[in-house]
């Protein structure tokens, strides 16, 4: 039955739509350029956008969603916000007019391909694609499989209508003010459901290296959900153009497969017997048909694509979708891996401890989308910045081609416990996905296990999820840990707030430095700047607050030295709202930070919701062993001016209220008397420290292998006991939390010289540290009563 003769309002069939994107979705316009290209796929139609915009405005749902993106962040979260939108676009009724028309086309869709008005069908969300794609909302929408049923279909379009406001849509869609009509539409594709024999994804240039003269397939067993959502390392094809060779290939151990159950109707996760999971996905040939229509395809789009394909228990390819490859990698020099030899990298060594895992290669955030990323893998990537922190915390292990041991792949692994190497040159365009890596974070070695003969003897939760053995005993062996006394202070590095749990047993002092990035990223999310714009700043001061008390409250009276933002600009723009508010510096790292933007116009009103949230801790919670730290004090006049501003938010009128200064830029040690009339005490930030004193970037990875980058150095020791002589002399605190003393018992020793008040460090040397200081405490201990005998011995004897 042709459309015209039902005069639908809200339907096309893929071989009559027009391709109006706007109108059919970035889905839906892929599905019908496939079928006017004699492209095999299933058969379907699509639900257009005006059947959503007519769904909310005939509903009222319209004038909702819009009040509860306006309100969220006043009272509740956008999780809560978007549980109650979507539950509300679910149950309400759809049009009788839209229903209808879905109906309709489903039983006549039916009818044309299995001879009866029910049958299984893909219920599939299509999003505006230009609204949406710098949106990161790829991969947000959702998809429904083997949906059987009229009652089903229709419940799974108002499903892919909901998904529009998952938590993360709302919060950006709130950042841009996307509450318009264009940007609150979505198309939806109906189309019949293939039984796939084998399925996966395929992209018709290598989306690593952006090399265009290759087709790179992935494939497992039965549908192809486990490839995007990374439960299965699938096969990999690669296929040379020119000739339809397949060049490389390598083939995983699939041995779980999801498949449709036809008497339970749903999808359901099956084992895959030992034999065949080992077995190739598809043949050679199989791959070549796939690689010549990804050509086809990026001849006909004139540009490189990515699609999904299917193959049936016959044997007939169907693609399922197609879209243009968005993010390609400048093209290298093809290389050719020797899978069996045996291969070995050396970096430096940045987290301490054992890590075993599938390697996943990562130029970007947005492939980690587009490849799926799973727990227990080895991240693998060139560097990494705060928008990493989520896969970071799954991996088992993080290499880097790039940075020094005070980069921040390096500082966050050892935050996390999570073993690292960085600075491991090369090492991207040397190893493949899949291969089972062993990262030594001890010894700054990462070596590629031969993965068909080793991985079979390897335990499989080892290889598979990854296994760390971190330089942090067991809870069990901390408890049993015996405590030693020392006259200096063993404090603590800690930046997520969640991350306490794990060190709770660990025989620290107190917390020398918690860095509130972690929670202005994770917890808040928006630039501090845009939330006042937009009255907000409640939402700030409480999400600031709470992740300080949680600190806070689990270690009283112990203190927490709190330091206040440290964000570069660059930093600061990847917030959401930033990028209106921040400069583009040429040298973020020696640009707008720390004390210069407290007291900066454009600024001061955001470091003061810094404040409230302290106040807020301090009286409100009870939580008085919150003490706060100002990063890079560069000169006296600044100091003046932050410490203002704290008495102005009457921080200062408490006595057990101490405002300490990190200690890097050597102005500090130069002016270390003049300074210490403002702070009651100074933290030494190493590696700032030393990136000032010697003139380099501390992320170089080139001058950190020649040995630039050392703490060591004597300039840098000078200017560490100018600082603690000083503050000494002027009877203020002074402590360390830079990198160095983790690292170097040498410069503990040094510290405890020089009589240093505390020193803090990562949790994985917190133990060591302790022993290492208790033991020249004796030491000096030792020397001064030998010293004393020696004097007394000799005044006896001159007596005599």
């Amino acid at each position: 039955m042709k459309q015209a003769e039902l005069r639908f309002k809200y339907i096309f069939y893929f071989e009559e739509a027009p391709e109006d994107i706007n109108l059919i979705g970035g889905k839906g316009l892929g599905l019908v350029r496939l079928v006017k290209n004699n492209i095999p796929t299933a058969p379907g139609f699509i639900i257009t956008t005006s059947a959503f915009i007519n769904f909310l405005k005939s509903s009222g749902l319209e004038k909702a969603i819009r009040e509860a993106i306006n309100v969220i962040g006043e009272k509740d979260s956008p999780e809560e916000k978007s549980k109650e939108l979507m539950k509300l676009i679910e149950s309400t009724e759809l049009p009788d007019e839209i229903a209808r028309e879905i109906t309709v086309s489903y039983e006549d869709l039916c009818r044309k391909a299995v001879g009866s008005n029910i049958c299984r069908v893909a219920v599939r969300s299509s999003a505006i694609a230009e609204d949406l794609v710098e949106a990161s909302f790829a991969g947000q929408h959702d998809t429904f499989l083997n949906v059987y049923s009229i009652e089903n279909v229709l419940q799974a379009v108002k499903k892919c209508w909901a998904s529009l406001f998952t938590a993360r849509a709302l919060i950006y869609r709130k950042a841009k003010g996307l509450v318009d009509e264009k940007s609150l539409a979505m198309a939806v594709v109906i189309q019949i459901m293939v039984d796939p024999r084998a399925a996966g994804v395929a992209f018709s240039v290598n989306p690593l290296d952006g090399d265009p003269n290759i087709v790179v397939i992935e494939s497992i067993w039965g549908l192809g959900e486990y490839i995007v959502r990374g439960v299965i390392t699938p096969d990999k094809f690669v296929v040379e153009k020119r000739s339809l060779n397949v060049v490389e290939k390598f083939i995983s151990k699939k041995d779980r497969e999801l498949v449709y159950d036809p008497e339970k109707r749903v999808n359901l996760d099956k084992q895959v017997p030992g034999e065949r999971a080992e077995k190739p996905s598809i043949s050679d040939e199989e791959a070549r048909e796939i690689a010549s229509i990804a050509m086809k395809l990026e001849k006909m789009l004139n540009t490189p694509v990515d699609i999904e394909w299917a193959i049936d228990g016959s044997g007939r390819l169907y693609v399922l979708q197609v879209r243009p490859v968005t993010t390609i990698p400048k093209p290298q020099t093809p290389r050719k891996i020797q899978p069996k030899e045996k291969r070995i990298f050396k970096g430096l060594a940045a987290s301490p401890g054992i890590g075993v895992g599938r390697a996943k290669i990562l130029r970007s955030v947005e492939e980690a989308k587009l490849k799926g990323f799973s727990r227990g893998e080895v991240l693998v990537t060139s560097m990494t910045d705060p928008d990493w922190v989520p896969l970071m915390r799954i991996a088992s292990a993080i290499v880097t081609e790039k940075g020094g041991v005070t980069s921040h792949a390096a500082i966050t692994a050892r935050e996390l416990g999570i073993p690292a190497v960085v600075g491991v040159s090369g090492i991207m365009d040397s190893i493949m996905d899949g291969e089972i890596l062993k990262v030594d974070g001890s010894r700054g070695i990462v070596e590629v296990i031969e993965h068909f003969e080793q991985e079979k003897k390897l335990d499989n939760s080892y290889a598979e999820v990854g296994l760390a053995t971190q330089a942090i005993e067991s809870v069990e062996a901390r408890r049993g840990e015996i405590y030693i006394p020392t006259a200096t202070k063993i404090y603590m590095n800690l930046g997520e707030p969640e991350a306490i749990e794990k060190y709770l047993d660990l025989p620290f002092d107190g917390i020398g430095l918690m860095r509130i990035e972690f929670v202005i990223s994770s917890w808040i999310g928006y630039h501090p700047i845009y939330l006042i714009k937009h009255e907000k700043q409640e939402f700030f001061i409480d999400r600031l607050s709470s992740g300080i008390a949680m600190v806070a409250s689990k270690i009283a009276p112990r203190p927490v030295i709190v330091r206040f933002s440290d964000f570069k600009s660059n930093e600061y723009r990847r917030l959401i709202g930033g990028e209106d508010f921040e400069p583009e510096e040429r040298n973020p790292m020696l640009g707008w930070r720390g004390a210069s933007r407290y007291i900066h116009p454009l600024y001061r009103e955001a470091f003061k919701l810094e404040l409230k949230a302290i106040k807020r801790v301090r009286e409100e919670m009870g939580l008085k062993n919150v003490w706060v730290m100002v990063p890079m004090v560069r000169t006296l006049w600044e100091a003046e001016k932050v410490v203002e501003l704290m008495t102005e938010e009457d921080l200062r009128s408490s006595k057990d209220f101490k405002i300490w200064a990190m200690a890097e830029v050597p102005s500090i040690a130069l002016l270390i008397d003049e300074f210490s009339k403002y702070f009651d005490g100074f933290s030494i930030g190493s590696n700032d420290l030393t990136q000032m004193v010697l003139g380099i970037d501390r992320d170089s990875d080139l001058l950190s292998s020649m040995g630039y980058f050392d703490e060591r150095d004597k300039a840098v020791l000078k200017a560490m006991k100018i600082i603690i002589r000083g503050a000494k002399r002027n009877g203020r605190t002074v402590s360390i939390c830079g990198q160095a003393p983790s690292y170097y018992p040498e410069i503990v020793e040094f510290l405890v010289r020089e009589g240093i008040d505390s020193v803090s460090v990562n949790p994985d040397a917190v133990i060591s540290t302790r022993r290492i200081v208790a033991s020249i405490e004796r030491r000096l201990m030792l020397e001064m009563l030998g010293e004393l005998k020696s004097k007394r011995s000799g005044k006896r004897s001159s007596s005599l």
